[in-house]
């Protein structure tokens, strides 16, 4: 039996919404919404090798880079192998891309972890060690020294007919893999003004914040931009200060915003969306074939012979009894939503759907689809 099945949008669904109470944002801490300018990660970069693999390393003779970086290797290490270099046939060896997140106020000697990810052709790190990698920073200089027992937490196994794989092989993590060899000079000692950046830039929440500042430290705090918000420490310590800043609360605001995932059929709505007055009409017509072959079989000594005869059985549903729903203006995206979900309407028609009204002008929200 052979099922067909055809999808059509665009037929009348009926759609019956009930305004629900919006509920109210909480305040959150500061240090949860803004950071201190200057005080960040930097990222670092590095070039390495990782051996002891169990045959699941680079090819030598395709990946010229991973030869050419083990025989530099034993060079140093006062093994010469130029001469015979096209010998090289060994497949425990890969080379890898390291990078890492230096924090801020790292000093020598502290630990930090490292990602690894595999360069050429190599199947697996499982098992493998990697070898003294100098992690580099945008300047060029070495600002850390990465090695250790890669451990990439996957699963793979093949056979000669078949084969499983679970997570990425070729990509691994070393927990304090790294020893920072040199720090980033930053200090908060001295300084007359401190500017907290916003991570979501918005004028209303960085007024909130001066203002929230002002009312328990006196006039000291002024939103330059809807990012930046000027502390003027007017001699105070700024660890202790910032301490007393970081925990106070205030209430941000949010831009109305739809952002829609079309790969995954995500949709992320923000509480101030709304939507005005708009008729809808959604659904779907589906016609199903079904082939039913049955076979006829002639009589006994007549001469005929066994044939396949097609049978075809034809369904369509149009949906007729679905008519199109009003929604009345001021009602909120999560009411339009919960109410279509209510219907039986999924991610992606719910796509089509939000898409259609913001081309309509009916929804009052900046739509993102990524």
């Amino acid at each position: 039996m052979r099922h067909v099945a055809f999808r059509i949008l665009k037929v009348a669904l009926p759609c019956l919404l009930l305004a629900m109470p919006q509920a109210e944002a909480q305040p959150v801490r500061i240090k949860d919404i803004a950071d201190i300018e200057g005080v960040r990660d930097n990222q670092l970069v590095g070039y390495g090798l990782v051996v002891g693999l169990p045959g699941t390393g680079d090819r030598l003779r395709t990946a010229i880079f991973t030869r050419q970086s083990l025989v530099g290797m034993l060079e140093r290490l006062g093994v010469n192998t130029r001469d015979n270099e096209a010998r090289l046939d060994t497949r425990n060896v890969a080379a890898v891309m390291v990078t890492a997140n230096l924090p801020a106020f790292a000093t020598p000697g502290s630990r930090i972890d490292i990602a690894i990810a595999s360069l050429g052709d190599a199947t697996n790190l499982t098992g493998g060690t990697l070898l003294v990698t100098p992690l580099l920073g945008a300047d060029g200089e070495v600002y850390a020294v990465a090695q250790g027992a890669v451990a990439t937490g996957a699963i793979a196994a093949r056979g000669a007919a078949a084969s499983v794989q679970r997570g990425v092989p070729t990509a691994a993590r070393i927990a304090s893999g790294a020893i920072v060899e040199r720090a980033v000079p930053y200090t908060l000692a001295g300084r007359d003004h401190i500017r907290l950046a916003l991570r979501n830039p918005d004028f209303t929440t960085a007024q909130r914040i001066a203002a929230v500042i002002n009312r328990g430290h006196g006039n000291l705090a002024r939103a330059t931009d809807p990012r930046t918000v000027l502390l003027t420490l007017g001699g105070r310590e700024p660890v202790a200060f910032l301490t007393q800043i970081e925990q106070l609360r205030v209430e941000p605001d949010q831009t109305a915003r739809v952002v829609i995932e079309e790969a995954s059929g995500t949709i992320v709505m923000g509480a101030n969306v709304r939507v005005s007055t708009v008729a809808i009409a959604q659904g779907n017509l589906t016609i199903r074939i079904t082939e039913t072959p049955q076979v006829s079989q002639p009589g006994a000594l007549s001469g005929g012979e066994t044939a396949v005869v097609p049978r075809t059985q034809i369904e369509v549903d149009d949906q007729a009894d679905r008519r199109m729903g009003i929604l009345r203006g001021g009602v909120t995206l999560a009411e339009l939503v919960r109410g279509l979900n209510s219907l039986g309407v999924g991610p992606r028609d719910l796509i089509t759907i939000l898409q259609t009204i913001r081309a309509a002008g009916a929804l009052q929200a900046e739509l993102e689809v990524r």
